[in-house]
């Protein structure tokens, strides 16, 4: 082993376990959830739109307060609770299901409710890494934690289809809420985490929020890193709301096909996250965003052709490569915008980024249900291809692309 290597600290390994058990849940859950609306509750076009959107829109609603929250509390306990409550939420769904008393309305008000855990435990999982390894350690860790994401995008969504079909989608979303659990069982033995700051009179929450968003704005390297991702997560989310309904309601496919599409771009995310250091070392940082940028992000091109027999692999070819421009993105700009902020800011950096990019999600979704009534589903998922085709660009245009290596780590009294 490494002697950098992240694997050598005991709570980097706690965390990766319990990522791993989240992951599980959050993907088995993203194919379950649509699929009850569609199959158990005959949702439309308009209404599996406003079940995406709510399941992100809580990004939008407190994703900038959570980050100077996050930066008060212990994160161990918000990782915590956010696991707990996550998995009651989903609890609630199978036992509506067997009383006979499911409802949009219920399911609206799980994903919306289950979004608000997962502002949380997002911004608190990435604020606390770097806290957990070393600055020499921290791309390497970012590519595993990126590795399982992906992972858990092929495994989960895969096993998600497969239970959906075996076992109903609302059972389905009990093997999440256990999942889930798990995870906050797995949690409790982290040890060295950051205790939460003495209570203090400080700058209200509103000016606390207002410095995260300079930081983010006022750095033309974070502003691009930021713009170019949440295109990426809009034309994504775009694309992904209607595939449930493209698949199972007009090609006649089954929920298991669905659940090996989305993992065709899981397998993108695990190869694009795995090499992102290696060519990184090669071609410099910035310029591996940009070039991979160029020469993968048409892709998405291909997704909208998806249809029976051969058109299927064309866009789940399309799908995977980009997805691994995307893979590949995560990590080195996670690595970035890390390096480029001081530790106090990083809950606030953290939350202003999540923000942005499932606030994107939550914008997608909305757009393509209404898409989805007005122009077709077809038609709609061109439109998402043509926003993944061309997030590349803010930062190809940017500073990014000439930065050869990661920045200095920034000072811990730093100033935004």
């Amino acid at each position: 082993m490494r002697p950098d290597s992240p694997w050598r600290v005991r709570d980097f390994r706690v965390l990766f376990t319990a990522s791993t058990l989240s992951q599980l849940a959050t993907n088995v859950s993203y194919v379950a959830v649509p699929l009850v609306a569609v199959a158990a509750l005959d949702a439309g076009p308009g209404q599996v739109g406003a079940l995406a959107t709510l399941s992100t829109v809580a990004f939008l609603l407190i994703g900038l307060p959570a980050g100077a929250w996050v930066d008060r509390i212990s994160h161990r306990r918000v990782l915590i609770t956010a696991d707990l409550c996550r998995a009651l939420l989903f609890l609630t769904v199978p036992l509506a299901w067997w009383a006979d008393s499911l409802t949009l309305i219920h399911l609206y008000a799980i994903v919306l409710l289950n979004g608000c855990a997962t502002v949380f435990f997002d911004v608190g999982s990435q604020s606390v890494l770097p806290s957990l390894v070393d600055r020499r350690s921290l791309v390497q860790a970012n590519a595993d934690i990126n590795t399982l994401i992906a992972a858990g995008n092929v495994a989960g969504r895969s096993a998600g289809g497969a239970l959906v079909a075996l076992l109903t989608a609302p059972v389905a979303l009990a093997v999440s809420a256990c999942s889930y659990l798990a995870s906050a069982l797995r949690l409790t033995s982290l040890r060295h985490t950051p205790p939460a700051p003495a209570p203090e009179k400080g700058p209200p929450l509103r000016a606390q929020i207002g410095e995260g968003l300079r930081h983010v704005f006022g750095k033309r390297e974070l502003r691009a890193l930021a713009i170019t991702a949440a295109l990426a997560n809009l034309g994504s989310s775009v694309v992904n709301t209607m595939l449930p309904i493209w698949f199972v309601r007009e090609l006649g496919l089954s929920s298991a096909t669905l659940g090996l599409f989305w993992a065709a771009g899981g397998v993108g995310l695990l190869c694009g996250a795995r090499c992102a250091r290696p060519v990184a070392a090669r071609l410099g940082y910035g310029r591996t965003l940009g070039v991979v940028g160029l020469c993968l992000a048409p892709a998405g091109l291909l997704v909208p052709l998806v249809g029976q027999g051969v058109w299927l692999y064309l866009a789940g070819t399309g799908w995977f490569l980009a997805m691994f421009k995307i893979g590949m993105d995560n990590v080195l700009g996670v690595s970035l915008r890390q390096r480029m902020t001081a530790d106090r800011l990083l809950g606030r950096m953290n939350a202003t980024f999540r923000f942005l990019l499932t606030g994107a999600l939550a914008i997608g979704a909305a757009l393509s249900g209404v898409l989805g009534e007005l122009i077709g589903v077809q038609a709609t998922l061109w439109v998402g291809g043509v926003f993944m085709a061309t997030a590349f660009i803010p930062v190809f245009l940017s500073p990014v692309v000439k930065l050869r290596e990661l920045p200095e780590e920034q000072p811990q009294n730093a100033e935004s």
